[in-house]
Order: structure tokens, then sequence, then C-alpha cells
């Protein structure tokens, strides 16, 4: 049978982000982006995933996943860390662990701007994180917090789904509470936050109305919190919170997120030009007055031509990122153009 140690000791050699193990399917990497079945292990039987999985699961675990078919948790492996989710496909167990790297880069090592820096620096309010997932959002934030941790003595509380990056011991103290092993749900979590006597609180992901409006009340009562949201872009993050909402409640959301909101950070990472590696790519938007003020109103359409043309504020649009990051020779242009959220707009700035 195959060994789960081997597999992700090939995965963390390799330099993977992620290893998939399918039945009927060789173990594979992704590796920038690219999916390498793995040949020098045998292809994936039924039995072979069972015992493979099963064997790093606790009872509980077993009986979570039976019963609900899916669970998320964090595994480590001779100090690496794991984000795993074991799950059935064809009725047959199948996983996927996402590598969590022991030490959290700086903002220079993950070739980011010195500038999101200065978003750890606010005393309350909403920094939130957007992308698509597997973007690289949870890396980013983690060097944030990071920063914090590090330069101020801060009670930083995590709620996470499952705990990703594992916070060193430096000026802060740090709370991290896991879904399920240290609390039952994401709302109870954040109504209990509140009592916990939190500087800075990380939400792991807005997923539903619950946490978005939680998340609110938190950075309305003098925290700053920083969450994640998948959507691909910082018009459609704003307008994804504010639609969770029933219509009634819309405007008073609006009027909540224009006060709290502090900045959007969307995240996408593109190929390298050489191919060897992945280059994160950001849109900036800063909530200064005409911001708040279009926020207030719902009229998101708006926020491109502010992010375009206010710059001096620390803001950016993506596809401004992208031609600065091919005119550096960071990205092809093939690429730049590919990935660009607004085609008609990056036109302007790559010939």
């Amino acid at each position: 049978m195959q060994s789960i140690d081997l597999l992700l000791q090939a995965a963390i050699d390799r330099k993977a982000s992620d290893l998939h193990l399918i039945v009927d399917y060789y173990p594979t990497l992704r590796i920038n982006n690219d999916l390498i079945p793995l040949k020098t292990f045998e292809v994936l039987t039924s039995a072979d995933a069972q015992a493979i999985l099963f064997g790093i699961l606790s009872e509980e675990q077993k009986q979570n996943l039976l019963a609900n078919k899916e669970i998320d948790f964090g595994y480590d492996y001779q100090g690496n860390r794991f984000r795993a989710n074991i799950y059935y496909a064809k009725n047959t167990i199948a996983a996927a662990f996402r590598y969590i790297p022991a030490i959290i880069k700086t903002l220079e090592e993950l070739h980011l701007p010195d500038s999101l820096y200065d978003f750890t620096k606010f005393r309350q309010g909403l920094v939130l994180m957007t992308g698509p997932t597997g973007e690289g959002k949870s890396t980013t934030l983690a060097t944030m917090i990071n920063n914090i941790n590090i330069t101020d003595p801060k009670h930083i509380v995590t709620v996470e789904d499952p705990i990703e990056f594992v916070y060193p011991k430096e000026r802060s103290i740090v709370s991290q509470r896991e879904l399920h092993q240290d609390t039952h749900s994401w709302t109870v979590a954040l109504r209990s936050v509140l009592r916990e006597d939190p500087d800075v609180v990380l939400i792991g992901e807005m997923r539903d109305l619950d946490t978005i409006q939680a998340a609110i009340t938190v950075a309305e009562t003098g925290h700053l919190v920083f969450a994640t949201l998948h959507t691909s872009s910082t018009p459609e993050a704003l307008n994804r919170i504010v639609d969770v909402f029933p219509s009634v409640q819309q405007n008073q959301i609006k009027n909540q997120l224009a006060a709290v909101l502090r900045v959007v950070i969307t995240q996408r990472l593109l190929p390298s030009i050489d191919k060897t590696s992945r280059i994160p790519a950001l849109e900036i938007l800063v909530n200064i007055p005409a911001v708040a003020a279009i926020i207030r109103e719902g009229k998101f359409f708006l926020l491109d031509n502010v992010i375009e043309t206010e710059e001096k504020q620390n803001m950016i649009l993506f596809e401004k990122y992208l031609t600065k990051l091919y005119q550096q020779g960071l990205i092809s242009k093939e690429d730049a153009l590919l990935y660009a959220v607004r085609p008609n707009e990056i036109k302007k700035f790559i010939e």
C-alpha cells in the first residue's frame, strides 16, 4: 500500500502547492498551477485510498466524514502543515492537500508591495482580501497579520476552517481557533470573539449572511478585522456583501459598510515569464470619501474609474498592475491579456 508520508514528502520535495488523491488516477501534484502525475507511485485503488485517508483521521473525524461526505482539517507532517479536504467522488474517497509553508514569508519574498503593510496600521475597520480560490489570499493575509504580530503588542484572534499558517511567538499574543476543534460554528465563534478582548480578528472566510454580518459588527465595535471573500473583482466583492442581505436591510448594510471598510485587496496568481513560479497581481481599493459615497448609493459600477484615477491614494487597477508586471519582465504579454478582468482596459495600457 502507498504511504501518505511518502506522498506528502513528494509534495514538499517538488515544491508543490497541492497533492490530489483520486481513485483510478496516479497521485497528482499541482506545481506552478500545472497538474503533474506521480508515476513513480501506483494508480490509486479504492481500497488504498480508504486505508491511506482513514488512517490519518481520528474516530470523531471519521464519523464526521461519513455523516457529511466531506471534511476540512489541518494535518501536520514532520513540522510541515497541510490544509486537507477529504471528500467522496463517485462513491469513493478522495482528498486534496494544500501545502502551508512553516515559515511565513515577507511581502518582499512574495513579490508584493510594501504598501500592504500600511493596511496593518489601522486601529479599526474591515480589511477585505478577495479573489478566486487558490490565488494566495491566505498567504498574503498571513504575512500582513504576522507583521502585526512582530511589530505590535496586540491580541490577535483568528477563526479558521481549518487553521492554516501557525504564527510564531513574537510581540503579540495569538489565539487561533479552528472550526469543529475549538468551536462548533462560525456564528458562535464570532459572537463570542468580542468577549475575548481582541485587538485584531482574522475571519478565514466570509461565507454567508451570518459571517458577513458578524465581520461588520466586530469592525464597528472598534476592532481591526481581516477577512477573505471568494470573488473575482473589487466591485463584485462589495456587491456580493450587499446582495447576501434581504432587500429591506440592504440600505442599512451599505451605510455600515461605507463606515467600516478600510481597503479591499483583490489578488490573482499568474505564471512567471519563465513558467517556474507564480507572480501575484493585485487590485487595491482604499475607502476614501468618494468610495464611501459610492458604497452608500450602491453604485458599484463607478468604482473602476475611482481606482484608476486615484493611484496617489495607494489604489491601483488590476489591469495597471498587470501592465507593470509585464513592463518589469515578470509576466508575458499573453498572460497579462489573458488574466485581465477588464479586457478593454488593458488594451489601453499594453499595445
